[in-house]
């Protein structure tokens, strides 16, 4: 099997100088990008280049998360916010687009079909979660609940790729790398009020807090400082890195049922990588 480098060969599309200058892009799914390659070279013979099939995947994946970021910053104001805005957009069309030229470059039709329903499925999953966001009838284990199964769905379209025998195991680990990414930027975000605005931590503040500070939660009247001590209060940070310990849990009682010892090693190769990444970006989580 050819050595994994698909954040590398992402590069190509989505490192310009324009956008790093005014603008930050979302995490790379690297966890979810690397398990994809695994399963699709240990599948049957009719399987696309797994190569192929994985950049395509984490560029749509790319193009999706770097939209959804835009909301974040819609109270900003100012030439730079505006911006920051603009590429955003630009940037998550950009990225999206590869998808379609490279496989219809390398006659991919099929797999062009089943991301395009996918990303379908992901705007449909994703309204729904809108809208009850809006109406504030929203649990903080329901949001999180959601935002794994939108990670999981770009990804879960190459389920019928997979060698049966496997197909199983894919899903399970791809549920759990899922929720691992997932949680991983849930704790990234919560470190700012406005970037945490709907995540889990907000929830989880509506459920826990006070009704005066749920008053400022819902009028968005905490200060960073202020922000930083409700999150304490409630041990929103703790919660969310037990569930990261869980999730790795989970993959290691997976991987133990797992009878393919080269499929095994490399599955814990990607999970390894992820935790490096996890220390490398400063975030306590890491240390699961």
């Amino acid at each position: 099997m050819k050595p994994y480098r698909i954040p590398q060969l992402a590069k190509t599309y989505t490192d310009y100088d324009m956008i790093q200058r005014h603008t930050d892009l979302p995490p790379f799914p690297d966890a979810r990008g690397s398990l994809l390659y695994i399963f699709l070279n240990h599948g049957a013979a009719r399987t696309p280049d797994a190569e192929l099939c994985a950049l395509v995947t984490v560029l749509v994946q790319l193009g999706l998360d770097t939209h959804e970021s835009i909301d974040l910053a819609e109270g900003s104001s100012g030439e730079k916010d505006m911006r920051s805005r603009q590429l955003k957009v630009l940037a998550g069309d950009y990225f999206s687009s590869w998808f379609y030229h490279i496989l219809a470059k390398r006659g991919e039709v099929g797999i062009i079909g089943s991301l395009s329903a996918a990303i379908a499925d992901f705007n449909v999953l994703k309204a729904q979660l809108f809208i009850k966001a809006k109406e504030m009838i929203l649990s903080a284990e329901a949001y999180l609940q959601a935002a794994v199964q939108l990670n999981m769905r770009l990804f879960l379209s190459f389920t019928p790729l997979i060698d049966r025998p496997l197909a199983e195991a894919w899903e399970n680990l791809l549920y759990e790398f899922s929720r691992c990414e997932t949680i991983a930027l849930e704790l990234k975000r919560g470190a700012s009020p406005v970037e945490a605005q709907r995540g889990y931590c907000y929830w989880h503040l509506l459920e826990a807090a006070s009704e005066e500070e749920r008053r400022q939660l819902r009028e968005r009247k905490l200060a960073p400082k202020d922000w930083k001590k409700l999150k304490m209060k409630y041990k929103c940070e703790s919660l969310l890195t037990d569930k990261l310990h869980q999730a790795m849990d989970s993959i290691q009682k997976i991987l133990q049922d797992l009878r393919d010892e080269s499929l095994t090693r490399e599955i814990r190769g990607a999970l390894d990588r992820f935790l490096l990444q996890l220390k490398m970006s400063g975030q306590a989580a890491g240390e699961a």
